[in-house]
């Protein structure tokens, strides 16, 4: 299934994507798409109830104005440095003595949950707002110290994430990476949130991002340096993962640091991205006004 949340006039409403790209409205299920859904096995109760309806609205998909695919997680976990030639460019002059030992592990502020196709806000005192597009996972039951052969049970859906970085907050000013990576509208994710049924093989999606019509990123999930069940079974050693907890999978080369000289995001500029069978967004860079 692949699992949406659409705005109307009540708030945000629930649906189910069709396969000819049709949305069933799913909200008399009365359920949202967060931790206490997936936590109860809400999918398998879904695809059980979605089989008696016969009579849901049914609305284009394109019509719809989209929120985030599922509810504000508990946690957004992220991994740095996961693609081998974003740590070249990350590093300027880095080499394959520079890789990664362990995963790299930073988290996003919740505050920074938005959704796919809306504006992405250039904080008022930034110059140096990057682009980072990313596999997501959404974490569906409970998991503390996993194995990495078990690891892919615990995975609810797929989805597309934007890691926008704030890259002098990041990187210059000291501390931990959480400060340029937190900035409202920083994690659009959507368009919709893919069953693993959907995906025959996470480590092998073509993952892109174009600004302003230019490709920019063009890679696929197998450069990975550590895989999924690697990042789920080495995260759960620290810390339990929530149900609805996001993973963000880390982004391949490409990204406006990388350039010669670096790029970012101006007003006005336009960022549209997607991975294989998980659809795209796009967004407007709008810089934020400064407040007196």
């Amino acid at each position: 299934m692949k699992l949406v949340r659409f705005y109307k006039e009540a708030g945000i409403c629930q649906g189910v994507l069709t396969k000819d790209e049709q949305l069933n409205d799913v909200s008399h299920f009365g359920e949202d798409w967060n931790s206490q859904f997936f936590e109860s096995d809400g999918i398998a109760r879904l695809r059980e109830w979605l089989e008696s309806q016969h009579n849901l609205d049914v609305i284009p998909f394109e019509s719809v104005t989209l929120a985030p695919a599922v509810e504000r997680p508990p946690n957004i976990h992220c991994i740095g440095l996961n693609y081998a030639d974003h740590v070249k460019e990350f590093l300027r002059e880095g080499k394959e003595a520079d890789l990664p030992e362990e995963p790299v592990l930073f988290n996003k502020s919740t505050a920074s949950w938005s959704a796919p196709n809306g504006n992405i806000i250039i904080p008022a005192d930034s110059d140096h707002t990057d682009w980072e597009v990313e596999l997501a996972i959404v974490i569906k039951t409970h998991a503390k110290n996993v194995s990495a052969e078990s690891a892919l049970d615990y995975i609810a859906g797929f989805g597309v994430m934007n890691d926008y970085s704030e890259r002098h907050w990041q990187k210059e000013l000291g501390g931990q990476w959480v400060k340029g990576k937190s900035s409202d509208t920083f994690a659009p994710f959507g368009p919709y949130l893919a069953t693993p049924d959907e995906i025959n093989d996470p480590h092998q999606l073509s993952i892109w991002l174009k600004l302003n019509g230019e490709t920019m990123q063009d890679g696929n999930t197998n450069q990975f340096l550590f895989d999924l069940p690697y990042i789920i079974s080495y995260l759960s050693r620290f810390t339990t993962l929530l149900p609805g907890d996001v993973i963000s999978t880390g982004t391949p080369s490409g990204v406006g640091l990388g350039q010669s000289p670096p790029r970012f995001l101006r007003d006005g500029d336009v960022v549209e991205f997607g991975i294989d069978g998980l659809g795209s967004q796009r967004q407007v860079a709008v810089k934020e006004k400064a407040k007196n």
